[in-house]
């Protein structure tokens, strides 16, 4: 369209050239020359009608390409409403479903739902809900060490060298691969797949590690009566 539009501007400077040409042919009296006056009529009304079928065409076109612009103009922009549109929809909800999760862990929190979620760094152990009402200096001091492992321990060792048996602990009349029991004082959920959960009063066996190189200090392996087997917090139970 644009390079019509340029020709038809070049047509309409050859038309008027012609146009003036041929009145310059037609005044000049003292050379008239009627030969040169017929080529310069048959040249200008070639020019004017190059010029016209140009200029009516563009007449035609020009309004319909311009109130297309409209239709491009109503498409594009619903396109883009309607992807801003489904676009804050899903955020909307999206923040609606975040804000159930966190009104619900607020909830929770506030209920003591959850216990210290243990890390590699020290003070990580879970904490007995009663004990940190009651005497939570008590827990802090007697917290053991986070579940770290020992690489300086060898599996050669001795039972009584890897594990510190209490003192209080009876040894005496157990089943094969059972150190001692202990008796849980406090609830205990389990956080990963290889823990051990259990309820107040439940009797645990505390059995050696399959690799001794794996035990962390302050953790446990225990299997209930029912067969399920897996670490646990000592601070949550006391011995037999």
């Amino acid at each position: 369209m644009r390079k019509k539009i340029d020709k038809r501007g070049r047509k309409l400077v050859d038309y008027d050239s012609q146009r003036h040409s041929f009145q310059a042919l037609q005044t000049n009296m003292k050379k008239r020359d009627d030969v040169k006056i017929g080529k310069g009529r048959e040249q200008l009304e070639e020019a004017k009608r190059t010029y016209e079928i140009l200029n009516s065409e563009l007449h035609d076109e020009l309004p319909a390409l311009f109130d297309s612009r409209v239709l491009f103009l109503v498409t594009n922009l619903q396109t883009l409403f309607n992807a801003e549109h489904t676009f804050h929809s899903q955020s909307s909800k999206i923040f609606n479903e975040l804000e159930d999760i966190v009104d619900k862990l607020a909830t929770d929190s506030q209920r003591g739902s959850y216990s210290v979620k243990k890390t590699n760094g020290t003070n990580s152990l879970p904490r007995p809900k009663s004990l940190l009402k009651d005497s939570p200096e008590l827990i802090i001091n007697n917290l053991p060490p986070s579940r770290a492992s020992d690489t300086n321990k060898s599996p050669t060792k001795k039972v009584e060298e890897v594990y510190d048996i209490p003192v209080e602990a009876s040894t005496e009349h157990l089943p094969p691969g059972v150190l001692y029991r202990v008796k849980a004082t406090y609830k205990y959920t389990r956080e990963d797949v290889d823990e051990l959960s259990f309820d107040v009063g439940e009797i645990v066996s505390v059995v050696e590690y399959d690799d001794p190189d794996e035990q962390e200090e302050g953790w446990l392996m225990g299997m209930k009566e029912n067969g399920e087997k897996g670490m646990f917090p000592a601070n949550f139970t006391r011995p037999l």
